[in-house]
């Protein structure tokens, strides 16, 4: 994959090449909520991921107070990455996911940059995260952008200012 990576708020025009991918890249657990449906990408699932992703087409300030974007790396999407408003003022919950071929090329790193772009822009302040201890490549990828990460037994909390100043790449 060449070309610098870019975020486009998530739309129809993005959904099927973003099902597309998780479909062939990814399995359903690793790229949305669980529902009742058959194993795997069956039609069930495929209609849940689009209904799940056109809940927050309306952003921030929409029922799911969701901000989704397609991360396209030399022009074709190759995963998703979110923001959540929090119940704390200036502060959104972040999570990503990329499909298995965009993995270990320093896709998500970039993305997750152009997120905190984004979350500033949108007047907040402080952009966190969950994850596993097991999650190298998450923990490797908060790290360098500066998350002051808090393990707490089976989940690792991480925490980024937007007022600190971002830490040399």
């Amino acid at each position: 994959m060449t070309g610098a990576v870019r975020l486009e708020p998530m739309s129809e025009r993005h959904l099927e090449p973003l099902l597309s991918v998780a479909a062939a890249e990814a399995e359903p657990g690793e790229v949305m909520p669980p529902v009742e449906a058959p194993a795997g990408w069956s039609h069930a699932r495929r209609e849940a991921f689009r209904d799940f992703h056109r809940a927050s087409f309306a952003g921030l300030d929409g029922p799911t107070r969701t901000q989704m974007y397609a991360i396209l790396a030399g022009g074709e999407v190759v995963g998703m990455v979110r923001m959540t408003r929090r119940d704390q003022p200036g502060t959104v919950e972040t999570g990503m996911w990329l499909g298995r071929s965009a993995r270990g090329q320093g896709l998500g790193g970039a993305a997750l940059r152009e997120l905190l772009n984004e979350a500033a822009a949108a007047g907040m302040r402080t952009v966190v995260a969950e994850t596993t201890p097991d999650n190298t490549q998450a923990l490797k990828v908060l790290g360098k952008s500066g998350a002051e990460l808090r393990p707490d037994g089976a989940k690792v909390y991480a925490e980024i200012s937007l007022d600190a100043t971002p830490p040399a790449l």
